[in-house]
C-alpha cells in the first residue's frame, strides 16, 4: 500500500480509483475492528467507574493515560491495554500534519495549499487533496463533546415510532462509516483524531457530484427497505430500514448531496444518517415487531400479515 501524503501511513484510497474487492474487504474489516476495540475500551472504563457518555474523553485518551494505575490493579491494567489497542485503530494526528497553521480556528479560512475546499456542512468540512485528489473530511466536535448526528427514537400516537435527529457521538460516527461501506458506498478510511481539538478525520474516494436537488428516491441502495408510514415518522429524507448483523437500523438522508457518481458509473453514498432502532421500543409495538420479523425473512413482506380464506 502506498503512504498517505499527509500522515505517511499506508492507504487504500487514491483519488477516484475504486479499491479492489479484496481491498474493500480490508477496509470493512478495519472498521469492524475499530468498533470492537472501542466497545472493549468502553466496557473496561465502565468497570472502573468511568462514564462513557459522551465518549470524547475515551476516544481522545493517550495510550498510557492510566499507566501508573495499570500496574496496581487488574481492572486498571485491562483498561490500559484496551486503550492501547484502540489507539492502534484510531491514531492521534495533528491538524499540522495536513498543513493547517497552529491553533487553526477556521479550517476554510486557513486552508493550506495542498487542500482545496469542496463543501462545509453542519457535521464536517471536506477538502480535495492536491496530491492524489482524494477527499478528506474533518468532523468538528461541539463544545459539549458531541460530534456528528444520530437518531433519537420515541413512541408516538399517530405512528408507532418517531425518529428525531439528535447530536451524535464518536461511536455513532464510526458506526456510520461502517454502514456506508456495507451499503457498497464510497470507500472510507478513518485517518485519525486530533488530540487537542477532537477533530475526526476521514479519507474517501473521489466521486462526481449530482445536480443540486436531484431526485434520489428511486436510486436508494438496494439493501434498504422502505418503511410503512404507520410504523415510523422521521423528519429526514428517504427513511429506510437496514438490517446490520440482524439488528434493524434506520438509515436516511441519502439525498442528492450524499450520493455521488463513482468511477465505475455507479451511484454510491458518501454520507447518511443512521442509528439502530431500540429493541425495547420494538417490543412495545406489536405491529412493528411483527413486520420486522417478517421483513427480515422476506423484504417484500407487507405491513399486515396475509390471511388465507381457510383462516377466515
Amino acid at each position: 500500500m502506498p503512504p498517505d501524503p499527509f500522515t505517511g501511513r499506508p492507504t487504500l484510497i487514491q483519488g477516484p480509483r475504486l479499491p479492489s474487492p479484496e481491498d474493500r474487504r480490508h477496509l470493512q474489516h478495519d472498521h469492524r475492528r475499530r468498533l470492537e476495540a472501542l466497545a472493549r475500551l468502553s466496557a473496561a472504563a465502565a468497570r472502573v467507574g468511568i462514564g462513557t457518555d459522551p465518549d470524547d474523553d475515551l476516544v481522545l485518551w493517550e495510550a498510557d493515560e492510566v499507566g501508573l494505575l495499570a500496574g496496581a490493579d487488574p481492572l486498571w491494567h485491562e483498561l490500559s491495554e484496551a486503550a492501547r489497542e484502540f489507539r492502534e485503530h484510531l491514531p492521534l494526528v495533528s491538524l499540522a500534519d495536513f498543513g493547517f497553521p497552529p491553533d487553526a480556528g477556521d479550517l476554510l479560512a486557513e486552508c493550506p495549499p495542498a487542500l482545496r475546499p469542496v463543501s462545509s456542512g453542519v457535521e464536517a468540512t471536506a477538502f480535495e487533496s492536491a496530491h492524489d485528489h482524494s477527499i478528506y473530511k474533518f468532523f468538528l466536535p461541539r463544545a459539549d463533546g458531541r460530534i456528528g448526528g444520530t437518531f433519537a427514537f420515541r413512541r408516538g400516537e399517530d405512528h408507532a415510532l418517531h425518529a428525531d435527529a439528535a447530536d451524535g457521538s464518536y461511536r455513532a460516527m464510526l458506526e456510520k462509516f461502517d454502514v456506508i461501506l456495507r451499503l457498497d458506498g464510497m470507500p472510507i478510511e478513518v485517518v485519525g483524531v486530533t488530540r487537542e481539538e477532537g477533530v475526526l478525520i476521514t479519507k474517501q474516494t473521489l466521486g462526481r457530484l449530482l445536480s443540486e436537488g436531484a431526485d434520489t428516491s428511486g436510486v436508494q441502495p438496494a439493501p434498504l427497505i422502505p418503511i410503512p408510514s404507520r410504523l415510523l415518522r422521521a423528519h429526514r429524507d428517504h427513511p429506510r430500514l437496514f438490517f446490520l448483523d440482524n439488528t434493524p437500523w434506520l438509515v436516511a438522508d441519502l439525498h442528492s448531496k450524499n450520493l455521488v457518481r463513482a468511477a465505475d458509473g455507479e451511484l454510491r453514498a458518501i454520507d447518511l444518517l443512521a442509528a439502530p432502532i431500540p429493541a425495547d421500543l420494538i417490543a412495545a409495538e406489536p405491529l412493528l415487531h411483527d413486520w420486522l420479523l417478517r421483513i427480515a425473512a422476506d423484504p417484500r413482506a407487507g405491513l399486515l400479515r396475509e390471511t388465507h380464506d381457510d383462516d377466515l
